[in-house]
């Protein structure tokens, strides 16, 4: 919130403050990217744009990344699970179970470590937000591709089940990303449903009728 007011407000020493502090927070996370740092710029004139800017990609990004392989490995595991378990209950018992560690291991990712009511804040959070975005629509046209190549009326329907599990469980990484990140994006693009789910369909034709 600090970081996006001085953007707002074009608060220099409020951008500078943030930096500071988001680098502070995350010495012992952070990975090495070539170029400028946030402290070697500290005494440097800089928009405070440029400078939150610096500190996104050179902080930020690299855990951008982990996050997405995070939520992209999860959601793979909750479409498998949910593909071949024999019941209902059993579905809906580990979506819930895979949610929950996801949400805990994206907080750790960038730096969080949550108590009892701490996650359930996070999650509340986390889930208001997929309300707000529209999450529960699941969206970036990943549905309509399913129904654009027949999919639907091709594969098993404990197979296409696992497949909406996973879309479902990537759909709500995202949203925890987006409410776990210290940073607004400023010039990074965030993950889109297909770059964490995309390939639950790359295999579109498996386990359809011969």
């Amino acid at each position: 919130r600090r970081a996006a007011e001085a953007l707002a407000h074009r608060d220099n020493e409020g951008a500078k403050a943030a930096a500071r502090e988001l680098a502070a927070n995350l010495r012992s996370r952070r990975q090495l990217v070539s170029g400028p740092t946030v402290e070697s710029v500290e005494d440097e004139i800089m928009e405070p744009e440029d400078r939150l800017a610096l500190a996104e990609r050179t902080l930020v990004a690299p855990l951008d990344e982990v996050a997405t392989r995070t939520v992209a490995a999860a959601a793979r595991q909750v479409s498998l699970v949910t593909a071949i378990s024999p019941r209902a209950l059993i579905d809906i018992a580990f979506v819930l179970y895979a949610a929950a560690r996801l949400l805990r291991r994206i907080a750790r990712i960038y730096g969080g470590r949550p108590g009892l009511f701490g996650f359930l804040r996070l999650a509340r959070a986390t889930v208001n937000h997929l309300a707000v975005t529209g999450g529960a629509a699941i969206g970036d046209g990943l549905v309509q591709q399913i129904l654009g190549h027949g999919v639907a009326a091709r594969i098993s329907a404990r197979l296409g089940e696992g497949v909406l599990n996973g879309l479902m469980t990537a759909r709500f990484g995202l949203a925890a990303i987006e409410v776990c990140r210290p940073l607004p994006y400023i010039r990074e693009a965030p993950p889109k449903l297909a770059d964490v789910a995309g390939d639950l369909l790359s295999r579109e034709g498996e386990g359809s009728p011969r």
